[in-house]
């Protein structure tokens, strides 16, 4: 699920809590209600937002490609108006959460159902912690 063992190694110092962790991350990637891809424009959106040069580097899913990364904002034509909604919302979620209002609600629900936007919630909070704790913490390799 990592892209690097770096965290792993720190986290290895709280081994219950990272295997809480690390299964909460799989069950969001790999049994979630939301589209892989979805998942990983968020994930990439959060990650260029809290500098965590590891989120950055890995790929969890091939549909996201170079010309993806290179647009990779909700304002972007490129993506599907599901995909504009969930980069809007982790947008805000990571830079700017007091902005989240009842009308970026009314818009996610246009295109969620509601367990959709409950997982697109946990997994913004979880790529936001993920990215920040890594970054606090240095468990990430430079980059080649």
């Amino acid at each position: 699920m990592l892209s690097t063992t770096l965290p792993v190694q720190v986290w290895a110092h709280r081994p219950e809590a990272a295997g809480a962790w690390l299964a909460t991350l799989e069950a969001m990637h790999l049994r979630g209600v939301l589209p892989a891809r979805l998942k990983e424009l968020v994930r990439l959106r959060i990650a260029s937002i809290t500098n965590c040069r590891a989120c950055q580097l890995a790929r969890k899913d091939d549909s996201v490609g170079d010309e993806d990364l290179a647009c990779l904002s909700a304002d972007s034509a490129r993506f599907t108006p599901a995909e504009q909604a969930a980069l809007r919302y982790a947008e805000l979620f990571a830079a700017d959460y007091t902005a989240i209002d009842d009308a970026l609600f009314e818009l996610l629900k246009r295109q969620f159902t509601i367990p959709e936007i409950v997982e697109l919630n946990m997994f913004c909070a979880l790529m936001l912690a993920g990215g920040r704790m890594t970054y606090v913490q240095q468990a990430y390799e430079a980059a080649p």
